[in-house]
């Protein structure tokens, strides 16, 4: 069992997501959460997961020199791609209705990349989902947007709020990596770390 393995360890997560500390919570793994300011700007050219997974390693730069022996940091990153473009969060309503528009009837791909960075080692792991919605009409992007005010959400929705509920048609891949961390591949991740 992966607490068991944990003993010894402190996992650092640095992130101020609710619903991420929500999944350690979950999981059943302590972290102590530790969240550094970081500009989240990448070159041009990346595509994808190559996006995520810059993104996931810059936010573990900022703990460079200050990881201790026993101590794993957890840094991550998402983004929605759509259309070769990736979707981050909107700044304000108009942004978020026309996001939300612009992936209505049709699908987009959900990637979060995981960097796992020991004092000797870091690794990056990412994962993709496929999200397919349905056609929403106006009223209900809308009614949504004011209501449920997704601005701290790539893509402008959550899908576990009730966009998902009514506009979701279908998800490949793994559903908990829509809501912010591919779960399975954490847990995974950890126990061979902690075992090898």
């Amino acid at each position: 069992m992966l607490k068991d393995l944990l003993k010894n360890h402190e996992i650092i997560l640095a992130s101020g997501s609710p619903r991420r500390h929500k999944f350690f919570e979950e999981l059943e793994i302590p972290v102590t959460i530790d969240i550094r300011p970081v500009e989240e700007i990448y070159p041009d050219h990346l595509k994808e997961e190559e996006i995520t997974d810059y993104l996931a390693q810059l936010k573990a730069e900022a703990f460079k020199n200050d990881i201790k022996e026993h101590q794993i940091l957890i840094t991550s990153d998402t983004i929605v791609y759509h259309e070769g473009n990736a979707l981050g969060k909107p700044v304000d309503f108009k942004e978020a209705v026309k996001m939300i528009t612009s992936l209505s009837g049709k699908d987009h791909e959900v990637i979060t990349s995981v960097t796992f960075t020991t004092k000797e080692n870091q690794k990056t792991l990412n994962h993709t989902t496929r999200v397919f919605f349905s056609e929403l009409d106006h009223d209900e992007i809308e009614y949504y947007v004011k209501k449920y005010k997704p601005y701290d959400k790539a893509g402008g929705y959550a899908i576990q709020e009730w966009i998902g509920l009514i506009g979701i048609e279908k998800v490949e891949g793994s559903y908990f990596n829509v809501v912010g961390l591919p779960t399975h591949l954490v847990y995974e991740t950890l126990k061979k770390m902690l075992e090898s």
